[in-house]
C-alpha cells in the first residue's frame, strides 16, 4: 500500500487524540478507539487494516494480544483473590461460569452458530476489565463496599476470563478436524500441560533472573518482554495454539514469585499496552465490513439484553447469597458489568484463526463482541449514575485527601486529619516512607500516583481533595494537572516554590489556576525544616473567651495554620489567598513550630 509509513503514523495521532477525548469526558478508552476505528474503516473505508499491514496484520495482532494478556496477568496475585472477601471471589469464579453458559447457549441458540462458535463467544464475553470498570467507578461514587467489589472484579476477571477464554479457544481449535473425541480431550489436554508447564518453568527461570538480578535492573523491562515473547513464540512452535496459555501463566508465576521486582515492569507494559492498543483497536475496529455491521439484526441486539439483564442478574444473585447486601446494592452490582479491551483483542485474534482454519461462523465473533462493548459501555456510562442515585446507594460528597508524598511532612498531616475523622491516603515511590506510613497506622499506595497502576488500584472513594506534600516538585505539579480532571476545580492545590522569576513565571502560566496550598512561603524544605525540628500539628478549639489572636499569642506567632473544621464537620483548607479566620465554635489544625513558647517550655 501507498503512503502506509504516512497511514500508520496518522493511527497513532488518531489513537493518541481518542486517548485525550477518553480522558477530557472521563470514558473508558476503548469506547473513542472503537468508534474511530468503525468511522475510519466500515463507515469511509479510508483505512484497509489488511491493504495496510499485509500479512504482517495476523502476527502483530496475536503478539500484541499475547503482551496483553501477559500484563494482566502480571497483576493478578493469590493474596488479592483471597483477601478481598467471598462475593469477588465467586464473582471471578462461578459468576465467570454462570455468565459464559448462558452466552454459549444465547450465542447458540438465537444466532444459530454452532456449539463451538457459541463456546468461543460465551467465553470471550464474560470479560470486563479496569480499564473499563475503572473510569465508571470515578464518576458514580457508589458506597465504598460495592465499588471495591466492582473494582476488583474488574481486576481480577480480566486475565481469569482471558484464561478461561484461551482454554475454551484452544479446545475448540484442537477439535476441528478430529473425528474422535477422546482424541480431541488428549491433544486439549496436551496443550494445557505443555502452557502451563513451559509458563510455570519459564516464569521460574526468569524469576530467578530478576530476584538475584543477573541482568542489570535498566534491561529488566526489556529483557522481560522479549523473553515473554520468545517463550509465546516458542509453544507455539512446539505445539499450535499453546502460546496464550502460556504467557498467561508465565505473569502469574512472576506476579506471586517471592522477591521478583515486577514494579518496573508493570509500569513499562503499560505503557506498551497503551500504545498497542490504541493501534490494534482502531485496526481491528476497521477490520469490520460493512455487511458484517448490516448482519446485527435483532437477534444479536437481543443477545446483549440477556447479557445485561438475565445472565449478570443472575450470576450476581447466586454469587451474593448469604452477603448481607440488600437487594438495592445487589441491583447496582448486577447493573454494572461493561464489556473491554481483553474481548475486543482475544475475540478479533480468535476470528481470524478460526476464519483461516475455515471454521463456519467464526465470522460473528467480531461483531457480536463489538456490538456487546459499545452497548454495554454507552448504555452503562449514560444511566450508570441516574440507577445509583434512584438506588440510593451514592456516597455524600467526598471529603477526603488524597497526600501526594509519605515523608515526615505528609505524615503529619494526615495523622491529624485520620484523627479528626477523615478519610486519607497517601501514596509515595520511597519504599523506606511507605513503610513508616503503614507502621504508622495511615493507608497508604506504594508507587506513581500518575501510573495506569495506580488508576486501577489507587483507592479513591471518599476522597475529595488532593494536597502535593512531595519533595518531588515536578511530581506534585504533574499529581495537580492529573487529578484536577477528576476531583474537579478549587479541591487540588499546589505548593509555593522556591525557584527563580522564570521559573517561577512558567508555573503560574501552567498551574497558576490551582490555589496556593497554606501559605506563599510554606514551601516543602521549609516544612520538612520544621518537622525535621520538632514541629507539630495540633488541633485547637476557637470559642468567644479564645480566638484566633489569642492562640496566636500563646505561640508567639509562630504557627501556620492548615485546616479549620466547622461544627457541622465541614473542613476548609487554608490558602495563600484566602488566610482562614476561625469562628467560634470551630477548631483550628495548624502546625506548631518548634521555637513556639509554648513549645519551648514543653519539657521534652
Amino acid at each position: 500500500m501507498e503512503h502506509a509509513a504516512l497511514f500508520i503514523s496518522m493511527i497513532g495521532l488518531l489513537a493518541l487524540i481518542c486517548q485525550w477525548l477518553a480522558w477530557k469526558m472521563r470514558l473508558p478508552a476503548i469506547l473513542p478507539l472503537l468508534i474511530a476505528g468503525l468511522i475510519f474503516g466500515p463507515a469511509t473505508g479510508l483505512l484497509k487494516p489488511d491493504v495496510l499491514m499485509g500479512d504482517l496484520l495476523f502476527p502483530l495482532v496475536s503478539l500484541s494480544v499475547a503482551v496483553i494478556l501477559f500484563e494482566g496477568s502480571l497483576t493478578l496475585y493469590h493474596k488479592d483473590l483471597r483477601g478481598h472477601g467471598h462475593i469477588v471471589s465467586r464473582l471471578v469464579t462461578w459468576g465467570v461460569l454462570i455468565t459464559g453458559v448462558i452466552g454459549t447457549l444465547t450465542a447458540h441458540w438465537l444466532l444459530g452458530v454452532s456449539w463451538q462458535i457459541a463456546a468461543v463467544a460465551g467465553a470471550v464475553l464474560v470479560v470486563t476489565g479496569p480499564t473499563v470498570v475503572t473510569p465508571l467507578l470515578q464518576t458514580l461514587r457508589a458506597k465504598e463496599n460495592l465499588s471495591q467489589i466492582l473494582r476488583w472484579e474488574g481486576i481480577l476477571i480480566d486475565p481469569v476470563g482471558a484464561l478461561l477464554a484461551v482454554l475454551v479457544y484452544e479446545f475448540v481449535a484442537i477439535g476441528q478436524g478430529n473425528g474422535a473425541a477422546s482424541h480431541t480431550v488428549l491433544l486439549f489436554a496436551k496443550t494445557v500441560a505443555l502452557g502451563f508447564g513451559v509458563g510455570g518453568i519459564g516464569g521460574y527461570l526468569w524469576g530467578l533472573v530478576l530476584r538475584h538480578y543477573w541482568l542489570p535492573q535498566k534491561l529488566h523491562s526489556f529483557g522481560t518482554l522479549m523473553f515473554m515473547l520468545t517463550v509465546f513464540a516458542g509453544s507455539n512452535t512446539l505445539f499450535e495454539e499453546s502460546g496464550l496459555l502460556t504467557v498467561t501463566v508465565l505473569g502469574i508465576w512472576l506476579a506471586n514469585m517471592r522477591g521478583v521486582p515486577t514494579g518496573p515492569i508493570i509500569e513499562f507494559k503499560e505503557t506498551l499496552s497503551v500504545l498497542l492498543i490504541s493501534g490494534l483497536f482502531i485496526l481491528l475496529a476497521a477490520r469490520i465490513s460493512p455487511e458484517q455491521l448490516m448482519s446485527l439484526t435483532w437477534p444479536y441486539w437481543l443477545m446483549l439484553g440477556i447479557l445485561m439483564w438475565v445472565a449478570r442478574p443472575l450470576s450476581v444473585w447466586i454469587c451474593t447469597i448469604g452477603s448481607g447486601l440488600n437487594w438495592r446494592e445487589k441491583a447496582l452490582l448486577a447493573w454494572l458489568s461493561p464489556r473491554g479491551i481483553v474481548a475486543a483483542a482475544v475475540a478479533s485474534l480468535f476470528a481470524i484463526k478460526l476464519e483461516k482454519a475455515g471454521v463456519e461462523g467464526a465470522e460473528t465473533l467480531v461483531p457480536i463482541t463489538f456490538l456487546v462493548i459499545i452497548g454495554t459501555v454507552v448504555i452503562q456510562s449514560l444511566l450508570s449514575r441516574p440507577i445509583v442515585r434512584a438506588l440510593k446507594v451514592d456516597e455524600p460528597p467526598p471529603t477526603g485527601f488524597l497526600i501526594i508524598g509519605a515523608n515526615p511532612v505528609a505524615r503529619a498531616v494526615a495523622r491529624e486529619l485520620v484523627d479528626l475523622g477523615f478519610t486519607v491516603r497517601l501514596t509515595d515511590t520511597s519504599w523506606d516512607a511507605v513503610q513508616e506510613a503503614r507502621m504508622a497506622g495511615l493507608p497508604v499506595y506504594y508507587g506513581n500516583p500518575l501510573s495506569e497502576h495506580a488508576t486501577q488500584h489507587l483507592e479513591l472513594t471518599g476522597i475529595g481533595r488532593l494536597l502535593p506534600l512531595s519533595p518531588y516538585r515536578e511530581l506534585n505539579n504533574l499529581a495537580g494537572l492529573h487529578f484536577e480532571h477528576l476531583l474537579g476545580h478549587g479541591k487540588v492545590f499546589r505548593l509555593p516554590e522556591d525557584t527563580g522569576k522564570q521559573a517561577k513565571r512558567q508555573q503560574d502560566k501552567a498551574l497558576g489556576h490551582l490555589p496556593l496550598l497554606f501559605d506563599t512561603e510554606a514551601t516543602y524544605a521549609k516544612l520538612a525544616s520544621l518537622v525535621a525540628r520538632g514541629a507539630e500539628v495540633r488541633t485547637a478549639s476557637i470559642t468567644d473567651n479564645f480566638d484566633m489572636a489569642a492562640y496566636e499569642e500563646i505561640h508567639g506567632g509562630q504557627l501556620l495554620p492548615l485546616f479549620v473544621l466547622s461544627a457541622q464537620g465541614k473542613i476548609r483548607v487554608a490558602e495563600a489567598s484566602t488566610p482562614l479566620a476561625p469562628k467560634s465554635g470551630e477548631r483550628l489544625v495548624s502546625l506548631i513550630y518548634p521555637d513556639s513558647p509554648e513549645m519551648l517550655s514543653t519539657p521534652d
